[in-house]
């Protein structure tokens, strides 16, 4: 099987929506900008959230095995997929990709 990088790219915040639904919390995400975590057999690496795993092991798991080309060359390199985490206030954005 091959091994899969998760990159943390990007993160948006979406002030407006939280101030409309969110009820205040003091801790959100441990996630920064340019982190990254190994998946190996298509297991989620430890210190990944979670819930942010949920969204992105459907595509981790095909990788680990070899398999690519979501959505019918939806990425330029077809090893890949970028994914955001399921926080509608604060979604992370990450890489995903096989390694050789």
């Amino acid at each position: 099987m091959k091994k899969v990088r998760i990159t943390a790219v990007r993160q948006t915040v979406y002030d407006d929506l939280m101030a409309l639904y969110e009820n205040p919390i003091e801790h959100t995400c441990d996630v920064r900008v340019g982190e990254q975590w190994i998946s190996v057999d298509g297991q989620r690496p430890e210190g990944l959230c979670e819930s942010a795993w949920e969204s992105m092991r459907p595509f981790v798991e095909p990788l680990s095995r070899g398999e690519g080309n979501f959505y019918d060359g939806w990425m330029k390199d077809p090893m890949s997929a970028m994914i955001s985490c399921n926080d509608g206030f604060r979604p992370f954005s990450f890489y995903i990709e096989a390694l050789d």
